[in-house]
């Protein structure tokens, strides 16, 4: 089988553009790279490689049919579809195709799942009542979860955060998030101190390590390492399915909300490009005051 790159030199001038003039970040590459070389492989195998201005609408339905055949979510299917209109959507504008063949390709619609999210009290015990281990490893992982909570950053955002993002003086901290677009994250002055005493104590490598968060030896923490001590403690505290960095992103949100949030503060805090992505906390809000209605309503 040919080389896709090779057959398809358009794909790495796409992924290029993502990298250099949207700034995606590594993982978001990867997950167009990966998606869209599935569907490349599968033009060469069974299509003979047509040439991307010879893709038809038929070609990218009978590859997402395939998919689908092979019981994959409707999810994952809207998020390949999405990495081809994203891909045909550049290729019209590089003038290499009049019309996207995406535009009369229908994806499956999908039910909006409501983010979960661990309630307050349960976030309490962990942070109240919860042992760490009262060594370094045990202090940053405490540190870390605190931070989650309190700012709803991403974990790309938090492990990546560096010591001058710190800023001391306004109590605060500057996140660099997708897109390398900053935004400013206001936290509390005692979470503040932590930080600071955290960062003076830091373990000492020969070649200093500008990031926050260190191991014991002085190295940057690892993603998969930070997604075990949550998943790990969060265990602790609660039964929801997901227990990951992400949930404490959704708790902040859906907190910040119960308690009467402005949308579009939470939209800035969170680092959505669109309302239309922090509305979905809108819905838990409504779930919140249903039981409110319903436990101390007389009629409910």
């Amino acid at each position: 089988m040919p080389d896709i790159n090779e057959k398809y030199p358009q794909l790495r001038s796409f992924l290029d553009y993502l990298q250099f003039e949207k700034r995606y970040s590594v993982n978001t590459i990867v997950s167009y790279q990966n998606d869209l070389e599935q569907f490349f492989t599968y033009l060469v195998s069974d299509f003979d490689a047509p040439a991307v201005n010879k893709v038809t609408a038929a070609f990218v339905r009978s590859w997402l049919a395939g998919l689908k055949s092979e019981g994959m979510s409707a999810r994952s299917i809207n998020r390949k579809a999405s990495s081809l209109k994203s891909f045909f959507k550049f290729q019209v504008k590089m003038g290499v195709l009049p019309q996207s063949p995406m535009t009369t390709v229908i994806t499956p619609k999908i039910n909006k799942r409501l983010p979960q999210f661990v309630e307050e009290q349960q976030l309490d015990t962990l942070f109240n009542h919860v042992e760490f281990s009262d060594d370094w490893k045990g202090r940053t992982e405490r540190l870390v979860m605190q931070l989650f909570y309190a700012s709803g950053m991403r974990v790309s955002e938090l492990i990546g955060l560096k010591e001058s993002q710190v800023d001391s003086s306004h109590t605060q901290v500057k996140v660099t998030g997708k897109g390398n677009k900053e935004r400013i994250i206001p936290i509390s002055a005692p979470l503040l101190a932590e930080l600071v005493a955290y960062i003076k104590e830091k373990p000492v490598r020969q070649e200093n390590t500008p990031n926050v968060f260190v191991t014991a030896e002085g190295k940057p923490l690892d993603r998969k390492a930070v997604y075990l001590f949550v998943k790990e403690k969060l265990s602790l505290v609660t039964t929801i399915q997901k227990k990951s960095p992400h949930i404490l992103r959704h708790s902040f949100a859906t907190h910040l909300m119960n308690h009467g949030a402005d949308l579009n503060a939470v939209k800035e805090l969170l680092g959505h490009s669109s309302l239309a992505a922090t509305q979905v906390y809108t819905h838990n809000t409504i779930e919140k005051l249903k039981e409110v209605f319903k436990n101390a309503h007389p009629k409910a």
